[in-house]
């Protein structure tokens, strides 16, 4: 079989990226599966014990089980150094720096891809493929190449896609982009697969208790100390005092240790001063935002404002904007309506219809 038609499949052990390279096995694809291992459980903690989340061991063990059942290699990568850095170090400074990082946007585009696509060509392959519920495609008239809304609305993964750079789209496949969620388990049944009723995993892989304060604090020496006992503000005047900057986020109403009667939020973090800002629901809504690290796909640039529909976050609904790229790089996000709760750090999407214009992250928020 030629080069062309040799595929690396980036294995999770989950039912998605099995599925899709029973699919490219059906296909005549010349398949490699590659499990990636991202962290070790003794740097990162919290093992909960059962390991089942993205990159685990028993994730390492089940992609190993259904590249036996179809007869193609399988190779686990150890890409822990590369993660760390790219992925970890950055989740970390971000919440130091008082906004919410999104990691999965950062592994997409430096780990499951550009770090990939390095171990792809030294296998010979020409693109590589992920269970991903996304098309893509390459525009006739502009050449670049385009992710859209996959068939599946409720399991859509477009949103997280919009880091991936036009080299790496232009090698990637994406089986299941037709396919919705019990399609694919029904097929994963029909090939017999031992994770075809695996549950889904919702936890960042590299914090599998989901305790990010506990995570923040075994990972930075000294930081509870450091940020412990910051001021809680409402209109101005102290009202509290706060367990550490760090540990909040935009939109937080539980767990903020003080009570005046009425239902209060973080409307804003102040790492500067270690202070964390309240106000009541209606203080949350804001007109638009300001976006950095910017990635373009269906147009190279925005200069000229667009009207788009806008994402902040994973399950948004998206509201019509007003976007345009401004002269250093970044973009300007202007919302119809008012958006409740946009967060730095996370990420801002731009759609027209359903193809993804493209993104970045969330770097100011518009009064």
């Amino acid at each position: 079989m030629s080069a062309k038609k040799r595929v690396v499949v980036a294995m999770s052990g989950g039912v998605d990226s099995s599925v899709a390279a029973g699919m490219l096995v059906e296909q005549g694809y010349d398949v490699i599966g590659l499990t990636i291992k991202t962290y070790r459980f003794e740097d990162v903690g919290g093992n909960t014990g059962n390991e089942s989340s993205c990159c685990s061991l028993d994730g390492i063990n089940d992609a190993r089980a259904v590249a036996a059942r179809f007869g193609f290699p399988h190779f686990v990568l150890d890409f822990s150094e590369p993660f760390g850095r790219e992925v970890i170090d950055d989740f970390v400074g971000e919440y130091l720096s008082g906004r919410t990082p999104n990691p999965c946007v950062i592994c997409n585009r430096k780990i499951k891809w550009e770090e990939l696509l390095k171990k792809a060509d030294a296998l010979g392959a020409g693109a590589i493929a992920t269970g991903h519920y996304a098309r893509l495609r390459r525009d006739a008239t502009t050449g670049r190449y385009v992710v859209s809304c996959g068939r599946d609305r409720s399991k859509d993964q477009s949103y997280a896609l919009w880091g991936v750079t036009q080299d790496s789209l232009a090698r990637t496949l994406f089986p299941l982009a037709e396919l919705t969620k019990s399609e694919a388990r029904e097929l994963a049944v029909t090939y017999g697969l031992p994770v075809a009723a695996k549950g889904e995993s919702y936890e960042i892989c590299f914090i599998p208790d989901d305790d990010y304060e506990r995570f923040l604090k075994e990972r930075v020496a000294g930081l509870a100390e450091r940020v412990g006992g910051g001021d809680i503000v409402l209109n101005g005047a102290v009202i509290g005092k706060h367990r550490g900057y760090p540990f909040y986020t935009v939109g937080q109403r539980k767990g903020l240790g003080v009570a005046t009667g009425d239902p209060l939020y973080v409307t804003g973090i102040d790492p500067a001063n270690n202070r964390i800002e309240l106000g009541p629901d209606d203080a949350l809504y804001h007109s638009g935002l300001i976006a950095r690290k910017v990635t373009m796909q269906k147009y190279a640039e925005c200069r000229v404002p667009l009207r788009l529909e806008a994402k902040i976050r994973y399950k948004d609904a998206g509201g019509a904007a007003l976007v345009q790229t401004l002269s250093d790089g970044r973009v300007r996000v202007d919302f119809q309506a008012k958006r409740r709760a946009i967060t730095p750090g996370q990420s801002v999407v731009f759609y027209e219809g359903d193809d993804v214009v493209g993104g970045g992250i969330i770097d100011e928020v518009l009064p």
